[in-house]
């Protein structure tokens, strides 16, 4: 006899700003199942999953929970503020029974040390933390909203390994593919404000989805064929009793209702890069390039050739330097040795998915104009700001809506129209698909595809970087980089395994030869856990966001001055102005090297806390 379901929604309904979200969406978790909910941005699963977790409340529609049992929600945006440390605040998502060690054992694997202070934790490893109060509990019922946001490779794959272990039911938002793949044995597809179920996982969505759309546009046009066919007889046919003929004038009616209601699916966002001139055949050629910070080695005589319309991805762990060494390969940051030659004619683009330089006061039209008219510039082409909104599935209704209040998905696109208006034949994707849904990933990846020019692509999703990758650039630890053909399976497939967690050394006593072993081997990723973490100073964020200015005005002024060093006959004529400008132009490189050097420590002293 089939067990009851542990959690019920049955047709829900709710209404935000005037437009309906949920028109009739039902939900059912059993004992056990593990689901993966999917559909657009916007399109309610977080609101819904938010109601299954009764924090919520709905217009209309019934929410059942068996009672006796237990349900731990993880929110995008956890709240710390009301805890001490960290430890504090997993502890105390912990029930009369539970494992009272378990809390501190999944903070170590997560890299937290349990005596941060909330007040200074980045946005990830808050994530982190609410990742181990919402699994420390072992519930009945786990619902996960983005679990692997703020995650690296190691981490996420950990994080699979610890789901699959667990008895808990699973209702699982994810827009990374190949996790919900390895997790998933059912769908539940939100669209359109209703709820579709299909009983297996989530590689099999797509071409699930396919089909709806296609017997949903047979069903419309076999309506509007009725219609005509009803028209036909109102207008022609033969006159039959009063009652009769009204009977089908109301039946005409409601079939032309019904053809009105109908709200087909959504459309996909346009996407179209602004392409510059063809580059050079060589794009980017390293050689034995090396860079330390103090002691530690970020790259170690690496070398790489990077063709036109190669598309590399670089993978590691946090804190392993892939942004170091994005830096250096972009000419953004000089090695310490070896050299980096850059071909002609570059024009690059780069895609900061932290989006950092999105001022949330600014409207969305003044992003994506530049606050200069109503009208994009694409390249060559002029559009005006609604249509180019349009294409990247915004309405016209939010022109003059600030980007504050977008949702993680909606930041993206802004994010995405911004940097694709701009000419390029050199894209550096920094992150590119955190918040994207499964339909404008399937875009970028279509356009990636089509590009004539070259990517860079720094991603934690395994799915993409093999969809997209030309090459892997893989971190094998201790400042050495290796390149890998193919995508990220490829390169598993070569190097035996994938990417591993950045070892930390960490200075203490030794430990007890006599510890117990059943410990140990309850922390399979000890080697994960970084050092102890604290928030950048506010003179250390603000160094971190002038250095570069900084840099800039020095290298304008000797630019400057060496324009006029390279008069020939300056020594001859002005001998003591040849030996200023020689002067100024010593001090400057080595204030250069200074700014740069400290803008290095402070950036990955940043990407390590942000790990």
């Amino acid at each position: 006899m089939a067990l009851p379901p542990l959690l019920t929604l049955r047709d829900i309904h709710l209404t935000f700003g005037g437009t309906p979200l949920l028109t009739g969406a039902d939900l059912s978790v059993s004992e056990g199942e593990r689901l993966c909910l999917v559909g657009r941005n916007g399109s309610g699963k977080s609101t819904l999953l938010k109601i299954a977790a009764g924090m919520v409340e709905m217009d209309k529609g019934e929410r059942f929970f068996q009672p006796g049992r237990t349900l731990r929600y993880l929110p995008q945006e956890p709240d710390l503020s009301a805890y001490a440390t960290t430890l504090d605040y997993v502890n105390e998502g912990l029930a009369p029974g539970d494992d009272p060690y378990r809390g501190q054992y999944l903070l170590d694997v997560l890299g937290l040390t349990g005596k941060e202070d909330p007040k200074a934790l980045s946005g990830g490893e808050a994530r982190r933390a609410a990742l181990a109060r919402t699994l420390a509990p072992e519930p009945d019922v786990l619902l996960l909203d983005e679990p692997t946001n703020h995650l690296d490779l190691p981490a996420i794959e950990w994080l699979e390994t610890e789901l699959k272990s667990l008895r808990s039911a699973i209702v699982l938002i994810s827009h990374d593919r190949r996790f919900m793949e390895n997790l998933s044995r059912a769908t539940v597809w939100i669209d359109r404000g209703i709820a579709r179920r299909m009983d297996r996982g989530f590689a099999h969505f797509e071409a699930w989805r396919d089909e709806v759309f296609e017997q949903e546009e047979i069903d419309q046009q076999k309506l509007a064929a009725k219609i005509k066919r009803e028209e036909h007889w109102m207008t022609y046919g033969v006159t039959a009793r009063r009652k009769r003929n009204m009977r089908r004038v109301r039946e005409l009616a409601d079939l032309r209702q019904q053809k009105k209601d109908h709200r087909g699916p959504q459309g996909s966002a346009k996407l179209t890069s602004a392409e510059a001139e063809t580059s050079g055949k060589l794009v980017i050629e390293a050689k034995s390039i090396a860079k330390t910070y103090g002691d530690r080695a970020i790259v170690r005589e690496f070398s790489t050739r990077i063709q036109r319309g190669d598309r590399v991805g670089l993978v590691g762990a946090n804190g392993a330097g892939k942004t170091t060494l994005l830096k250096m390969l972009t000419g953004e940051l000089g090695p310490d040795s070896g050299s980096v030659r850059l071909g002609t004619n570059l024009e690059m683009v780069t895609l900061d998915q932290k989006r950092e330089n999105l001022d949330p006061n600014d409207t969305l039209s003044s992003v994506l104009t530049g606050g200069r008219g109503d009208t994009v510039v694409i390249g060559d082409e002029t559009k005006h700001v609604i249509g180019y909104m349009k294409d990247f599935l915004f309405s016209p209704e939010q022109a003059r809506t600030p980007v504050g209040v977008l949702s993680g998905g909606e930041r993206a696109r802004v994010m995405l129209a911004r940097a694709l208006a701009n000419k390029s034949n050199l894209m550096v994707l920094d992150e590119p698909t955190n918040d994207l849904d499964l339909e404008t990933l399937d875009l970028l990846q279509e356009l990636l595809a089509d590009y004539q020019g070259t990517a860079l692509i720094v991603s934690h999703d395994r799915d993409f970087l093999d969809r997209v990758c030309t090459s892997v650039i893989m971190s094998e630890g201790d400042g050495r980089w290796q390149e890998y053909a193919g995508g990220y399976s490829d390169m598993i497939a070569q190097r035996g395994e994938g990417v591993t967690a950045r070892k930390v050394d960490k200075k203490g006593p030794a430990k007890d030869k006599g510890a117990d072993k059943s410990t140990e081997k309850a922390k399979p990723a000890e080697s994960a856990k970084p050092a102890a973490k604290s928030k950048l100073s506010f003179t250390q964020q603000h160094l971190l966001k002038t250095l570069p200015d900084t840099i800039a005005g020095i290298e304008k002024k000797l630019e400057k001055l060496q324009g006029e060093m390279n008069d020939p006959t300056l020594y001859s004529k002005n001998p003591d102005k040849f030996a200023k400008l020689s002067a100024e132009i010593t001090k400057l490189t080595a204030d250069k090297d200074t700014a740069e050097e400290q803008w290095l420590e402070l950036e990955m002293l940043k990407e390590e806390m942000e790990g």
